[in-house]
């Protein structure tokens, strides 16, 4: 691995291998901390979006592991406009051992791994967001176990760039995955055609439809997501009415097994895509998952950088 920009540019193999080194160093760090093998790294990271999750579990992460973080907000850098990404990319990667970057569009990120001297981890872009992804699949173990041959993901909302990430974290591990959302907020088809390329080798059936209640069917995981992002405020209302049918309830979440997990990036909007019953109920993992961004994150940082 020389940069972590997408789930896809991973094989099974080392999505594995991720998967087990944060398990791993979590298994360490709740037993005692763990060693400190990034001492003397810096990590700088570079946000055009806001986040609680990323940065504090970013800035866990290197200090667990004996580094140091550096923010650097949408004002310091103001990335391609006060400065080119390139010379942005030249310049900080002299300075820092790694970049994660939490941006608004993935070719940025791209431009910047090209420019930079130092691994470049996506953070979030409108593409992916591969540093969640590992994280879902790391609780999805936890609950069921390393052999999801057989077990069905089903994403219920907009296909967007969580959903993307789990699409191509699915189809590594040989999970099924099946996504339900409105016409016209489909994942694009060039996702699609990664995903089936991934999901030939590895057997896991990749579905999509627009009815929510054939995607929790037999569902051992359900996940959604906000119905607007980041940047989209602008539709949130036409959002709100085209999504409503798509809420993760409970009357949905009680059509899938009966030991489903119910999974969301968070923050969630609750009342919209989610309701107060499903995100504190017993089928709820909202918080391990969330606890688990620090951890993924670790082992992609040992990955890149020992």
């Amino acid at each position: 691995m020389k940069h972590f920009l997408s789930l896809a540019d991973l094989t099974p193999e080392e999505m594995r291998s991720l998967l087990e080194l944060a398990i791993r160093l979590k298994d360490e760090w709740k037993t005692g901390g763990n060693r400190p093998l990034l001492r003397g790294k810096t990590l700088g990271m570079i946000f055009q979006k806001p986040s609680l999750r990323t940065r504090v579990s970013f800035e866990m992460a290197m200090l667990h592991l004996g580094g140091h973080a550096m923010y650097l907000s949408p004002f310091e850098i103001q990335l391609g406009k006060r400065e080119s990404v390139a010379d942005v990319a030249r310049v900080l990667s002299r300075y820092v051992d790694a970049i994660m970057a939490r941006v608004f569009s993935h070719a940025d990120l791209i431009e910047l791994a090209q420019y930079s001297r130092v691994p470049v981890i996506n953070g979030l872009s409108d593409y992916s967001h591969p540093c969640q992804g590992l994280a879902d699949f790391l609780t999805i173990i936890e609950y069921k176990g390393w052999d999801l041959r057989g077990r069905k993901l089903a994403f219920v909302g907009d296909g967007n760039n969580v959903a993307t990430s789990l699409l191509f974290g699915a189809a590594l591990l040989g999970m099924d995955f099946t996504i339900a959302g409105p016409r016209g907020y489909e994942l694009h088809p060039g996702v699609w055609a990664v995903g089936h390329r991934l999901a030939t080798a590895s057997g896991s059936k990749l579905v999509a439809t627009h009815d929510p209640h054939e995607a929790v069917a037999d569902a051992d995981v359900i996940y959604t997501d906000v119905w607007a992002s980041m940047g989209q405020e602008e539709e949130s209302e036409v959002r709100a009415r085209v999504f409503r049918p798509y809420q993760v309830n409970e009357a949905l979440v009680a059509e899938a097994r009966p030991d489903v997990i119910v999974m969301h990036c968070l923050p969630a909007h609750r009342g919209e895509e989610i309701t107060d019953g499903v995100c504190d109920g017993p089928h709820s993992v909202l918080w391990d998952q969330a606890e688990n961004r620090v951890h993924a994150q670790k082992a992609i940082l040992v990955k890149l950088l020992t």
